[in-house]
């Protein structure tokens, strides 16, 4: 990487992968795999364009746009648009890698990209968006397709972006198709859709729960982070199945639950319309129950909680807020967010797994944890080849299916690959990094995108 310039976000995953792969056995059974892991971290595909458009004031803008079309092996392209001031490439390769692995633990045909632009949508009228979307698809068209590559939104992409970027790519091509997920139910999107990554992630932690012996989320304190559409939805989900929810946060803040004090549904409900007017949490009616800390995170001021669901954005866990989670008795950690927890977090979870065994934190990775979201773009993938709508029980059923595997997926991967001492959880990110990387090399090796010697693995 010593020609390219400095990736940050890209070579933390990047590095991430690579650690947990060296310390299993996988390269030891399949040295061949080294090569595939040099062919597998180059993107197939990268496209970058200008975007020009018209404000309100009849004033020219520019933005950059981008799509990483990161590997095709096991599907078309699949993975959201940003629409946000801190997009750059570095960030778009990360998560086009993550989305590659993510896409392969879903067990369904889709492969791994990313896209968006340095667009801020915040501030910006009804009418400026629509013109952004019209200018970006204009572009963007060129290179994406119902089996080609299908975005769908991301962080400032919504249902509203989703359907002027749909609407435009339709007058484009002059066909519809399915080129977008999170469409509106009217026109091919799928029920359970906006749930669809919160729902999964809490889905995903059932699992975690059952298999280490600690119930349910009955009666189990929540902390959790953002309070976007992933957060509000897997709070929704834990406030359902008996969990109180004690922290959500933006930009700018966190609020934490006082006292005896809780989130309900119908404050997440407020919260949600908040959030979609573009305010800040502090535009919250209900704060008088919850303290709200300008600048902070709420790992380190929430105290005693049982479980921690980063769902705001890359890196929001530091090492020193998890050991302040690890010292207020956490069990579980699953990441809503992708890659929402630093290396050096991740080596403080890992390292009291290693020592506490089956009274440890256990923690579950973003490519995991929160394949929820992409696993029903892909159900609605389907549903527009086949001109079909399922009911809300038959995607959220398809969705707890598709979690449960992607857990035992990774849990049976750790016990095969990685060594651990009796009585100690599996790591679910290493786990979770070898099931994804090994079902995309075979796939690519058997497509001829790599050659070598040495045993297959897994059908390889």
């Amino acid at each position: 990487m010593s020609n390219i310039p400095s990736e940050p976000e890209f070579e933390q995953a990047y590095k991430e992968l690579v650690s947990t792969l060296e310390d299993s056995t996988l390269f030891q059974k399949n040295p061949e795999y080294r090569t595939a892991l040099k062919v597998v971290s180059i993107p197939e595909r990268i496209i970058q364009f200008r975007v020009v458009w018209e404000d309100d004031a009849g004033n020219l803008q520019v933005n950059r746009g981008y799509r990483v079309q990161f590997n095709s092996a096991l599907g078309p392209y699949k993975g959201g648009l940003r629409f946000h001031p801190s997009v750059n490439l570095s960030i778009l390769k990360f998560l086009g890698f993550e989305q590659t692995f993510k896409n392969a633990l879903t067990g369904l045909n889709m492969g791994g990209g990313k896209g968006g632009a340095d667009f801020d949508p915040k501030g910006k009228s009804d009418s400026e968006i629509r013109k952004f979307c019209s200018a970006f698809m204009e572009r963007l068209c060129q290179h994406i397709g119902a089996d080609t590559d299908v975005p769908a939104g991301d962080i400032g992409v919504g249902g509203r972006e989703v359907g002027y970027m749909f609407g435009a790519y339709r007058r484009l091509r002059n066909q519809w198709e399915g080129v977008l997920t999170g469409k509106g139910l009217d026109w091919g999107g799928s029920l359970i859709r906006p749930e669809a990554t919160g729902f999964g992630l809490v889905y995903y932690v059932e699992e975690m729960m059952k298999y280490a012996g600690k119930g349910s989320f009955a009666g189990k304190r929540v902390s959790i982070s953002g309070s976007g559409n992933v957060a509000q939805y897997a709070a929704l989900k834990c406030i359902e199945l008996g969990a109180t929810v004690v922290s959500l946060s933006d930009s700018q803040g966190c609020l934490i639950a006082e006292g005896d004090a809780h989130f309900t549904p119908e404050q997440i409900e407020e919260i949600a319309t908040v959030k979609l007017a573009r305010k800040p949490l502090t535009a919250f009616s209900g704060k008088s129950s919850f303290k709200y800390i300008e600048g902070a995170r709420p790992w380190v001021h929430v105290g005693k909680v049982d479980v921690a669901l980063p769902c705001a954005t890359q890196n929001e866990v530091s090492k020193e807020e998890a050991q302040a989670l690890v010292d207020n008795g956490t069990l579980f950690i699953a990441e809503g967010s992708n890659m929402g927890c630093t290396q050096d977090a991740i080596d403080v979870f890992e390292g009291v797994r290693k020592t506490k065994g089956s009274g440890s934190i256990w923690y579950a990775p973003g490519k995991a944890s929160n394949c929820g979201g992409v696993a029903v773009s892909g159900l609605e993938m389907a549903q527009n080849s086949q001109r079909l709508s399922w009911t809300r029980e038959e995607v959220d059923e398809k969705l707890k299916q598709i979690m449960r595997n992607a857990f035992d997926n990774g849990l049976k991967t750790a016990i095969e690959y990685v060594q651990s001492a009796e009585g100690e959880l599996p790591s679910l990110v290493a786990g979770s990094n070898i099931a994804g990387f090994v079902k995309v090399v075979c796939a690519m090796k058997d497509q001829g995108d790599w050659w070598g010697t040495g045993a297959p693995v897994n059908g390889a």
